[in-house]
């Protein structure tokens, strides 16, 4: 320790008092600590990753072979492949929990509006990831699934045009198109959300985590040490997780479509699950109105924290933001399910 002091001088009780962030007592109960899990699962995301960059090639004469041979001929690479897909699925599904916990709990409220807008981001950002991510593959789904997603972009007005453009790195999907979907997956969507997810640290470090105060619960401590008792909170949940991420990796690992064909249009496009409320939304308007209105519902959330001080100057009695939420999430899981019935 001593050689180490010396070399580095930095005083580690100090850094260990920083960083022990006492922690509200609400949080003994697991569901309530989810905000470690997107970070792990992210983690599975990169180390996954990279492995399978070794062997993927972003040209769209080699992309759907080399997916091809990951899965058949690389030793564990269906694994590996399976392995990065369903990390991928429970890492949204992580931050969704995570967000509706922090919502229903008004966790968004003064001076946590920051805090809020950076969740946001990250939950933008997460199904970015699993947009890119998808039309790698370079199947049937995914390639229309990728032209799909630049009509919806050129369907905004003043910037569609140039937006749909810089999608596609053309007028058409090709080439291009693959080569910019890989470096936003691999590049620029794990830059952007190692950053947000150092701005949501320093923030939560700086106001502290809410404290939830529950009837009978009296004789629970206030607050505990982050160092050891929620450290192993959060490494218990992330054993569980990588359990469950095995089992579903081996009984359902990822499939592989038909290959990429520019000439023939598949009968059913349909994105990824996370993606199935918003289609089903589009199918039931035009596209300008679908792409307008599932526009205005991401600025709604990410303004919330000022929307909800307008209704408690309205209503101060009522919590119209509970009554909304509700709505919300119940026209999300309706939307979802419908879609998938379909």
């Amino acid at each position: 320790m001593a050689w180490l002091k010396a070399r580095i001088p930095v005083d580690f009780d100090r850094l260990r008092d920083l960083t022990n962030e006492p922690v509200p007592g609400h949080l003994k109960r697991w569901w309530f600590a989810l905000g470690g899990i997107p970070a792990y699962l992210f983690l599975v995301q990169i180390a996954t990753g990279v492995l399978l960059m070794l062997y993927y090639v972003p040209e769209p004469g080699r992309a759907y072979d080399s997916v091809r041979h990951i899965s058949s001929e690389v030793g564990f690479g269906w694994w590996l492949r399976s392995l990065h897909k369903w990390s991928a699925s429970g890492m949204i599904v992580a931050v969704c929990l995570h967000t509706l916990r922090v919502f229903f709990t008004g966790a968004y409220r003064k001076p946590r509006e920051l805090t809020w807008v950076i969740g946001c981001c990250l939950f933008f950002a997460t199904l970015m990831a699993g947009l890119s991510g998808y039309s790698l593959v370079y199947e049937q789904l995914s390639y229309w699934g990728a032209t799909v997603t630049s009509n919806l972009a050129g369907a905004l007005p003043w910037i569609g045009g140039f937006l749909a453009r810089l999608i596609r790195g053309g007028e058409e999907v090709g080439a291009a198109t693959l080569t910019r979907f890989f470096v936003v997956h691999v590049a620029i969507v794990p830059a952007v959300i190692m950053l947000l997810v150092a701005l949501h640290i320093v923030l939560v470090r700086v106001h502290g985590m809410t404290e939830l105060k529950f009837k009978n619960a009296t004789s629970e401590p206030r607050f505990f040490p982050f160092i050891p008792d929620h450290l192993l909170t959060e490494l218990a949940i992330a054993l569980i997780l990588m359990i469950v991420l095995n089992v579903l990796t081996v009984l359902a690992p990822a499939g592989l479509g038909e290959r990429a064909n520019p000439q023939v249009t598949p009968e059913h496009i349909r994105p990824e699950w996370y993606f199935y409320f918003a289609f089903r939304w589009l199918k039931l308007t035009s596209l300008k109105v679908g792409v307008l209105g599932t526009g205005a519902a991401a600025l709604l959330m990410v303004l919330w924290p000022a929307v909800d001080v307008g209704l408690k100057r309205l209503s101060p009695r009522r919590e119209l933001s509970i009554a909304f939420g509700v709505a919300a999430v119940l026209v999300v899981v309706v939307f979802t399910i419908w879609e998938a019935l379909v």
